[in-house]
């Protein structure tokens, strides 16, 4: 990205204190290692004229949280030379804000959601990713990272997002995962999928098993070893991932990074505030069937080998949840490694953290041998 940097613009009638808007961007600006500014748009035509000026530059990913005001959120309709750069960001709940072709919209993660808007602005400027629909709903799509300069066909990691199955989460939350992957020489492909908030749970199992499927149609330079395919999963992606897995059977690894794998109990604890009824449409006493087929712990033994990643500092009940379905699955006969380490919830997915560098490179390891 060299010289290039981020600008953050604030909309018309946005109900949050500036002040806070450059207090929260600014240590991210310095995490990344980018030059950033933030910018207030006292109208519509204020906006507009950022965004000209910010097309100009190449180099600029820009992160404009548009407000309520119709005619500034408008603009995020219109092309322009700016729109494959930027980000959308509500702060608030609001539903799918058509962008022009190459940009993206995320909303409903509050102030702190700032953090991953401007992450993700520069993860797609510094490492751009194929976008490749598998369904026709906005939400069917994968993005698809391959390594540079690869002699032979090469490994793939389906990601899988978290997010308590709610839609306020995308796949952006592994961007940063997808380019250390693909640095080490693995593909990456990161899946978005229909959550059941807004479509129901058969919609979101299905797109998971699409999505899946939908590598073998993929095309990449180079080529990609669908004979070696990880699917990794964070918090309840790792539930979609184990199950995903375990449904397809053509899978190399199945990797869960603080993942809900254990429904019933999860469901019976309460976690994410009802997460887990809300997810399914019900409790596992009302919907017996239902958890018996999504719940990874009930759905052993998978038959796949797997590594079962947890940070000592999350939520105890993830903890306990990792090591009892470990336990309960080396005791059905699968090949389980069981990683925990010092981290919280997020450190699984830090590329800069000693959990995920032990993580990563346990998978490389085992991708490694398979094709040996």
């Amino acid at each position: 990205m060299g010289g290039a940097g981020v600008l953050v613009v604030t909309g018309p009638g946005l109900v949050v204190d500036p002040d806070l808007i450059r207090e929260t961007a600014e240590p991210e600006f310095a995490a990344l290692g980018v030059a950033g500014r933030c910018a207030v748009a006292a109208g519509p035509e204020s906006l507009r004229d950022l965004l000209t000026g910010a097309g100009q530059d190449d180099r600029l990913a820009l992160v404009v949280l548009p407000g309520p005001d119709p005619s500034a959120r408008r603009l995020a309709h219109e092309p322009g030379p700016h729109a494959d750069r930027t980000v959308w960001y509500d702060p608030v709940r609001t539903g799918p804000l058509g962008v022009a072709p190459g940009g993206t919209h995320l909303a409903g993660r509050g102030v702190w959601g700032l953090v991953w808007a401007v992450r993700h602005a520069v993860h797609r400027m510094r490492h751009p990713a194929r976008r490749v629909g598998y369904g026709t709903d906005p939400d069917q799509w994968g993005e698809l990272r391959v390594p540079d300069q690869a002699a032979r066909p090469v490994p793939v990691a389906v990601l899988v997002h978290g997010g308590f199955w709610r839609s306020i989460w995308g796949a952006d939350l592994l961007d940063a995962l997808a380019i250390d992957l693909v640095g080490r020489g693995v593909a990456t492909w990161n899946l978005e999928y229909r959550r059941p908030d807004r479509y129901g749970w058969a919609a979101t199992t299905a797109d998971l098993a699409d999505g899946l499927a939908a590598l073998a149609t993929v095309t990449g330079v180079p080529p990609l070893d669908i004979d070696r395919v990880a699917v990794i999963g964070h918090s309840a992606g790792g539930q979609l991932a184990l199950r995903a897995a375990a449904d397809s059977g053509r899978v190399a690894l199945a990797v869960s990074l603080a993942g809900v794998l254990d429904l019933a109990e999860a469901e019976r604890r309460w976690i994410g505030t009802g997460a887990v009824a809300a997810a399914l449409g019900g409790t596992q006493a009302e919907l017996p069937g239902l958890y018996a087929a999504a719940d990874p712990l009930s759905r052993l033994p998978l038959g796949i080998p797997q590594l079962v990643v947890q940070g000592r500092d999350d939520d105890p009940d993830l903890v306990d949840i990792g090591r009892r379905y470990a336990r309960a699955a080396r005791a059905a006969g699968d090949e389980v490694t069981h990683l925990e380490q010092p981290g919280d919830h997020f450190s699984v997915i830090d590329p800069t953290s000693a959990i995920w560098q032990a993580t990563a490179t346990e998978l490389t390891r085992r991708l490694a041998r398979q094709a040996s």
